[in-house]
């Protein structure tokens, strides 16, 4: 018997998620490691959890994800991101609910480039006369 599964794709700053949503009671596993080991900080495990709470379904799939780029921050934002469009697939009606939270909208902002002459992006060492 084929086991349900379905997949999204998250991205955020430099990091992107593979998830992999099936049903099951509610387990995070991200890189093989359980998540509240992976993602020390439990305001980001909370930020994981948004799209669970959004569509009131908490606890009825088990999430397993493949990220890399990034830190913590940028890698919780993408499994958020690659979790809402999972569960775009499991039913299109939470596409309302999920929209109007903003979990389906890739969010565009990147770090500024380093500019020639300066010590980062906007940063200018200090003006001296002499």
């Amino acid at each position: 018997m084929a086991k349900v599964q379905y997949l999204g794709t998250g991205r955020r700053k430099n990091a992107v998620a593979r998830v992999f949503l099936t049903p099951g009671t509610g387990k995070i596993t991200v890189n093989t490691k359980p998540v509240e080991e992976y993602i020390p900080h439990a305001d980001l495990r909370l930020v994981i959890n948004q799209p669970f709470a959004v569509t009131e379904t908490a606890g009825s799939y088990d999430v397993m994800v493949n990220v890399n780029g990034g830190g913590y921050a940028g890698q919780a934002g993408a499994i958020r991101h690659g979790i809402a469009r999972a569960l775009l697939q499991v039913d299109p009606d939470f596409r309302l609910s999920l929209k109007r939270a903003g979990l389906l909208t890739r969010d565009a902002r990147m770090v500024e480039r380093k500019k020639p002459g300066l010590k980062k992006a906007r940063k200018a060492s200090q003006f001296s006369k002499r």
